[in-house]
């Protein structure tokens, strides 16, 4: 892995990797094997940041503070330019189809399914 891809992403957001980051960034790893090795840190971080972003803010439960919301939005922000810049077209569509999936149910009060496993899914969508 290189620290350097890493350490320029996770620029404002290094308290969150030992909230969670870290594990689900290694967890999401694995599954992008089939990427370049670069691709294949910035599509797990993508993936990391997208689970901790939609778990900051709350989605499906009680509103989060502005200071978490705010969180959330920067973990799905730089989740996006993450996949802009690594990921081919349909895997941009296929993490935007989750987070779709994800925010809807949780607005019309619907258990959503897990996020994990949609955005394993959603790796995959590039093979």
């Amino acid at each position: 892995m290189s620290t350097q891809v890493i350490d320029r992403e996770l620029e404002r957001l290094e308290g969150l990797w030992a909230d969670g980051l870290g594990d689900a960034y290694r967890s999401y790893l694995g599954a992008a094997g089939d990427y370049e090795p670069v691709a294949q840190q910035k599509l797990a971080l993508a993936a990391a940041l997208v689970e901790i972003g939609v778990r900051l803010q709350s989605l499906g439960g009680l509103a989060a503070p502005p200071p978490t919301l705010l969180m959330g939005d920067l973990c799905l922000a730089r989740s996006s330019r993450l996949l802009a810049d690594a990921a081919p077209q349909q895997v941009q569509i296929a993490f935007a189809s989750a987070i779709e999936v994800l925010a809807s149910a949780a607005a019309a009060g619907e258990a959503a399914p897990a996020a994990r496993e949609m955005l394993l899914q959603a790796l995959g969508s590039g093979r």
